[in-house]
């Protein structure tokens, strides 16, 4: 157990650095104090697991597919058995997959994060899903650290760790900074690439608007086109490049923020407009394979398509959120964010992805589904280049 002399010695040796959020947190890290602390702290706690699941056949030929943020691991957990009524093959569990900072004190334990991922854990539909259909994780920013948290978080290599091990996550991921990672699935002519991307662990801090400023839409952020802004990092970038040069027939491209949106200020890729056009270029110089991209984080779902340069057909875009944490009606949600990109309805309820594929057609099908199963909206097209 931790000493409350020592939890108090790192609060107040760390607290400068993350107190208020990432408003008031700084680049340095006190990585020299902090990693003898960890080596102890591995002998004094135990981490939470998560039990084994599935894994998925490198050969096996995908035809439909889930995907789900936004967990709160104290709210209702049913929609577990929602998602698997629609028997998908796999799910993707792209962020705030479960809320570590509701309650942390500042403590470099991480001790509210660790206790999440025990509560999460102690659910029997979570239990059963996990058994039973394979998964993919990536972590957003409740999961991470802090609120619209980065690269400033100063404990960040022990939250990677307890994500790690919670999930028991591959060699990869061990070996690098951050949780990105890609697996290809199915035959020669009928190959699914999944690309999950870390937008935490190298983000660059966010910019408020100055004083006195008013946002020309809901949001609380500025656009930033510095040199200096960086979503990704100069690793992770690289790694993109390498996997979009490796054969696939569709690749789905997993960001935990919106990509495509411009129709709000919150966190999404339209806050670092350059990042974003280096996303584009680099999915437009992809070795070939037809394209969709998944994100979470908005507690909305819904469906988009961009004109974007390389796109000769556009982009789409499936946004599944909030698996527990609706925010507003389905009305309200569309009426409080028009959006000239979205494809429908923006959806307010409680909601999942879902990615079907028929290769006979060549056509991909999305459809947010409400968390009891009932596709809400629904958009399908063609494979393009």
């Amino acid at each position: 157990m931790l000493t409350s002399s020592r939890r108090r010695f790192l609060f107040l040796s760390t607290s400068g650095l993350v107190a208020g959020g990432a408003a008031h947190a700084q680049a340095s890290s006190p990585a020299a104090l902090l990693e003898p602390y960890y080596r102890d702290l591995e002998h004094e706690v135990a981490l939470p697991r998560a039990p084994e699941g599935p894994q998925l056949a490198p050969e096996t030929e995908i035809t439909r597919f889930a995907v789900g943020s936004c967990n709160n691991q104290e709210g209702d957990q049913s929609f577990w058995q929602g998602i698997a009524s629609r028997d998908p093959q796999l799910f993707l569990y792209i962020g705030d997959n479960v809320y570590g900072d509701p309650g942390w004190d500042g403590g470099a334990d991480l001790g509210s994060l660790r206790r999440a991922y025990e509560r999460l854990n102690g659910h029997l539909e979570f239990q059963e899903f996990r058994k039973t259909v394979p998964m993919h994780t990536v972590w957003d920013d409740h999961d991470y650290g802090f609120n619209d948290g980065g690269t400033v978080f100063p404990f960040k290599r022990w939250s990677e760790h307890i994500y790690e091990t919670f999930w028991n996550a591959p060699g990869d991921v061990r070996g690098r900074e951050g949780v990105y990672h890609a697996r290809t699935y199915g035959p020669e002519g009928r190959r699914v690439q999944i690309i999950l991307l870390d937008t935490r662990f190298q983000r660059s801090p966010l910019v408020p608007p100055p004083p006195g400023q008013t946002l020309p839409v809901n949001g609380r952020y500025v656009p930033d086109s510095s040199a200096d802004a960086q979503m990704l990092g100069a690793a992770q970038w690289a790694w993109l490049v390498e996997e979009l040069a490796k054969p696939a027939d569709l690749r789905v491209v997993v960001s935990s923020i919106q990509v495509l949106s411009d129709a709000h200020l919150w966190e999404g890729w339209e806050l670092m407009p350059r990042e974003r056009e280096r996303l584009y270029a680099a999915l437009a110089a992809r070795k070939g394979g037809w394209l969709v991209l998944l994100s979470g984080d908005r507690h909305v779902g819904g469906i988009y398509r961009k004109d974007v340069p390389g796109a000769a057909k556009g982009i789409w875009e499936m946004t599944a959120s909030s698996l527990n944490r609706p925010n507003a009606s389905n009305a309200e949600a569309t009426a409080r964010e028009p959006d000239a990109d979205r494809q429908g309805m923006c959806v307010g309820d409680a909601n999942f992805g879902e990615v079907a594929v028929d290769w006979d057609a060549r056509e991909v099908t999305l459809t947010v589904c409400r968390t009891d199963g009932q596709p809400l909206v629904t958009r399908s097209f063609g494979f393009a280049a």
